[in-house]
């Protein structure tokens, strides 16, 4: 990021729960001035690993969906409140996201 190079981080965190936005990506936003960029993906046809977050890996001439959102900015000058409020908004969006990618799967 320093040295402007984009990084992804999942979102829910290493431990969850799954589909719930954790702190981490909120409080990086806030400190380097980056918004967040929230995207899903969801594919037609997958393996889904036996783990707390259900990973999925999309199996060979799978479609794949992409639903990306508005960048989130997130102020240097955030409160604890405002922080909580920035997680709670991104898990909506991260829902509306894969609610649009398995839509678009249906089609």
């Amino acid at each position: 990021m320093a040295e402007g190079h984009p990084v992804g981080v999942t979102l829910d965190g290493p431990r969850g729960p799954a589909l719930e936005a954790q702190p981490g990506a909120i409080w990086l936003a806030k400190v380097t001035g980056n918004p967040i960029l929230p995207f899903h993906i969801e594919a037609e046809r997958h393996w889904t690993a036996p783990s707390w977050d259900a990973t999925q890996v999309p199996l060979p001439f799978s479609r794949v969906a992409l639903a990306v959102g508005e960048p989130l900015p997130v102020p240097a000058d955030a409160s604890d409140a405002d922080l909580e409020a920035v997680k709670d908004r991104l898990t909506s969006i991260l829902e509306a996201l894969r609610q649009r990618a398995l839509t678009a799967l249906e089609s």
